[in-house]
């Protein structure tokens, strides 16, 4: 039951803050919401203010901020008043509707990581320790040795290290570090460790700093900037074909293998540990919201964008009803992915 609460609230946020970021934008611009939903499937409760519907539905994922037009039909009678429908709005109000939805999620996001790094200490890219004949040792780093960059990549958290070597697939990296406040630059190859099953450079790190004052919204944007990271960094890896099954969730998965089994392994440690981890778990769902919306996919706002982008250069509008039949075969495509990927949930948890 707290694990279901956890994930619903969870979602629900993130949910929220995308659509209300539409709906926000729409009503600035003059458009008309019909329905602004929370949850898919049948209506649990709804009530009508002014001119929109307001309802929560029954399956706690997803959710809707549905315009007149948008479907490039007008909700009114021929003969009445269609100024605001979406198709009637000038392009570049269309524009920031649309993409208004992912960039909610991106200032959830930011909101978000400011309160986690004033809950948690920070791990800073200090060497603390170099493993006896790992590959930082050989290059010559030495314990204290603050990492400035991979291969150019700049580094501000730990985290961004361990990272890299998740994803890295071979070849020399040119580090950049720092010692006793003169930078120098080195070149290692990472070496693979059989027992963790991943590439290591040879550091570990036990260097924690307390924020505070301004520090806090600059670790934040770099608590952000880990996470849009290492969602394109995953993204491309699915596309690569280097994830595997398990690794990949969809919601059930998601409420059972990550909310559920976080807040079995941390509530024993209070509830600040349990909040922090939850944070964390909803910054990264609300990135990949924001990220994956943008993706020139149809059905997704990216895939809108494109049609709109279009309209702006050329002046010229796609017609509405091949728009829609574009989103509409995209929209079938997200079905059939939703129904195998809660098939690849239940197999991960009961297989």
């Amino acid at each position: 039951m707290v694990t279901l609460i956890l994930f619903v609230l969870i979602f629900g946020v993130v949910v929220i803050s995308h659509e209300f970021g539409h709906f926000l934008l729409a009503k600035a611009n003059g458009i008309h919401v019909i329905e602004f939903s929370v949850g898919m499937g049948p209506n649990l409760f709804s009530f009508q203010k002014g001119d929109t519907k307001y309802s929560l539905k029954l399956l706690p994922i997803g959710g809707a901020c549905m315009f007149e037009g948008e479907d490039g039909l007008n909700e009114k009678e021929d003969g009445e008043d269609h100024s605001g429908s979406f198709l009637n709005a000038n392009v570049w109000a269309r524009i920031s509707t649309v993409l208004a939805g992912p960039v909610f999620n991106f200032i959830l996001g930011f909101i978000i990581a400011f309160i986690m790094v004033n809950l948690i200490v920070i791990r800073d890219p200090v060497a603390t320790e170099i493993v006896d004949g790992g590959a930082a040792q050989e290059a010559g780093l030495q314990p204290g040795d603050r990492i400035l960059s991979l291969n150019g990549s700049k580094i501000h958290l730990y985290e961004e290290i361990q990272l890299f070597t998740l994803t890295y697939r071979g070849g020399n990296v040119t580090v950049q570090y720092e010692r006793d406040g003169v930078k120098g630059t080195t070149t290692l190859t990472p070496k693979y460790d059989e027992s963790a099953g991943r590439y290591m450079i040879g550091i570990s790190n036990a260097d924690f700093v307390q924020l505070s004052g301004l520090d806090c919204f600059r670790y934040a944007w770099y608590e952000m900037r880990y996470c849009v990271t290492m969602t394109w960094k995953s993204l491309a890896m699915l596309v690569q074909g280097q994830v595997s099954r398990q690794d990949v969730a969809g919601p059930v998965g998601i409420a059972v293998n990550v909310v559920g089994k976080t807040y079995e392994s941390t509530k024993d440690y209070g509830w600040q540990n349990v909040l922090v981890n939850m944070l964390n778990i909803t910054l990264m769902l609300t990135v990949n919201l924001g990220i994956l919306n943008l993706l020139p996919i149809p059905a997704l706002d990216g895939g809108r964008l494109v049609f709109l982008i279009w309209e702006a250069i050329t002046h010229k509008p796609v017609p509405p009803e091949k728009e829609g039949m574009v989103h509409f075969i995209g929209l079938m495509f997200f079905m059939v992915l939703m129904v195998l990927l809660l098939f690849n949930d239940l197999v991960n948890i009961f297989g």
